[in-house]
């Protein structure tokens, strides 16, 4: 007898409200999405009172669920950061080279980023451009061999060779400032080609305001030393090339193209100043627990993710400050809530169990879901596998999906048999050097050894569901346009979250725990 469900016998086992008409249950779905990003909750942002409002909620969602509080205290998990907000108006930076000294505004020419650890005051170096700014030496990728980086600002484009994957080299690029950093450079400045840009720059200088987090206790930091971090106006980029023998437009086309992109010494070297205001605070991550039905596997835990935190309360735009983040990410918290409905109420009861991980701080760098699975509430080697939400767009019909990280383990084949019992069927990530792979949290469980998938809605390059989701992006997304006004589809929502919930039962119903596939990179990583 098979120890397994199919996601085709979820749906029939499903019961009671989780058996109602599609569109009933796209209501459920879309109430808690309109109640998390409703104004009284002010944009969630991590530490604020808006964002504790919204914990309380959740937390009677649990209770009102059946799931037992697994956190430190009750169902919370607190985490000490420390907020620092980049000051404009104390900070500066100029360019000097062949050709004098060009002044650069700040935000308006060059963001300074506040995340990571403390920001240094001042730096005075000289640039080196080293392309892609990918260390992979694994994969035979090196944009750093033979540049000298001591004591440097490193400038990177956005992109990568083709011929390497999407997640290595996502991966390649979140390692980068800790890597650089232990080779004596002073910072990083990244650059986008105008091709590749996601989010325009005006409101990028929005976000710039924005609070950043690290955490109180540096040895969870990734760099010891404070390292500057910057990102340019993609239309100031070339100056800083003046007086190389290169041009940014040349290098820019050919990352456009995933050719080879050169490293070579800079001509300019950056003097900046960075103000900024320091304070300390807590916000705790979320942890409930549905206590799997087997003797010996319920010791074991399938962690179900999604981050209730937004971006808070922010530069107005267009006369609206409050950021509320509907479908990033109170849409991901809704589906957890309606995946734990049904699964409670399904005749066929998860093995393992079942951690709901509602965490904090991912709009800060994965703060959240990277504490936790650092220092997790259940024992680190019971964690068999992770199942992330996060963004998932109910704005043209679910056809297809795209399970990030499906190439690297088990999970894949797990998600590839319910594809095909639900008329599913898996595509890749259209968009690679988007860097998706490690914008979400379950990365910081790939990075502690655990098999993890990020569930996406499934579309190709070139498709009209395409130019939909680039239109989202760089209208709505991170902006206060976020919000329970915008067209939805709750009864693809739906489709999704029975998606996920079978793939959650055959993850827990498995004999066997997942395992990386034998050729993944991040296998390293495994215990």
């Amino acid at each position: 007898m098979r120890r397994w469900i199919s996601g085709l016998l979820l749906l029939v086992s499903l019961s009671g409200t989780a058996m109602a008409a599609g569109q009933d249950r796209g209501k459920f779905w879309w109430s808690h999405v309109q109640t998390l990003a409703s104004d009284a909750f002010e944009g969630r942002g991590t530490g604020k009172p808006g964002y504790d409002r919204a914990a309380d909620y959740v937390i009677g969602q649990f209770r009102a669920l059946g799931l037992k509080p697994a956190g430190i205290d009750g169902y919370r998990q607190p985490i000490a950061f420390v907020e620092q907000v980049i000051l404009p108006q104390g900070s500066s930076a100029r360019l000097t080279g062949p050709q004098g000294e060009t002044p650069l505004s700040t935000p308006a020419d060059i963001i300074f980023s506040g995340g990571g650890g403390p920001a240094p005051e001042s730096v005075s170096a000289p640039l080196v451009f080293a392309g892609y700014g990918l260390h992979l030496p694994e994969a035979g990728h090196d944009d750093f061999a033979g540049l000298d980086l001591k004591g440097k600002i490193v400038v990177v484009v956005s992109g990568g060779p083709a011929g390497i994957s999407g997640a290595l080299k996502s991966h390649a690029r979140s390692e980068r400032a800790q890597w650089l950093a232990k080779q004596g450079a002073l910072g990083l400045i990244q650059l986008v080609t105008p091709k590749q840009v996601e989010i325009p720059w005006d409101r990028r200088m929005a976000l710039a305001s924005q609070p950043a987090l690290f955490y109180r206790d540096a040895a969870l930091r990734d760099t010891v030393r404070p390292f500057l971090n910057a990102q340019i106006d993609p239309a100031r980029s070339a100056l800083l090339f003046a007086g190389s023998g290169h041009d940014f437009a040349d290098l820019a086309a050919a990352a456009d193209r995933s050719a080879p992109v050169p490293g070579f010494p800079l001509a300019q070297r950056l003097d900046a100043t960075v103000a900024a205001r320091r304070s300390d605070l807590s916000s705790p991550n979320l942890i409930a627990v549905m206590p799997g039905a087997d003797p010996t596997l319920k010791s074991q835990y399938v962690v179900l993710s999604a981050h209730l935190d937004g971006y808070g309360v922010g530069t107005p735009i267009k006369g609206d400050a409050i950021y509320n983040g509907a479908l990033d990410n109170a849409s991901g918290v809704a589906s957890l809530l309606e995946i734990a409905r049904a699964l409670r109420d399904g005749k066929v009861k998860p093995r393992r169990s079942i951690l709901f991980a509602i965490v904090t701080a991912e709009e800060k760098g994965l703060l959240g879901s990277r504490y936790f699975a650092q220092r997790p509430t259940v024992p680190r080697k019971a964690i068999v596998a992770n199942l992330n939400f996060d963004m998932a767009l109910p704005i043209f019909p679910l056809t297809s999906v795209t399970p990030i990280g499906y190439d690297q383990s088990s999970l894949g084949r797990d998600a590839a048999v319910v594809s095909a019992e639900m008329n599913l069927p898996i595509v890749p990530d259209p968009f690679p050097d988007r860097n998706v792979f490690i914008r979400s949290d379950q990365y910081s469980f790939i990075r502690t050894g655990v098999p993890a998938l990020f569930f996406k809605y499934g579309f190709r390059a070139g498709t009209p569901e395409a130019e939909v989701e680039k239109a989202w992006r760089a209208n709505i997304y991170h902006s206060p346009r976020d919000d329970a006004n915008q067209p939805v589809m709750p009864d693809q929502s739906v489709k999704l979250n029975d998606y996920v919930a079978a793939v959650t039962l055959r993850v827990a119903n498995a004999p066997q725990r997942p395992e990386w596939n034998r050729d993944s990179f991040f296998r390293r990583f495994a215990r």
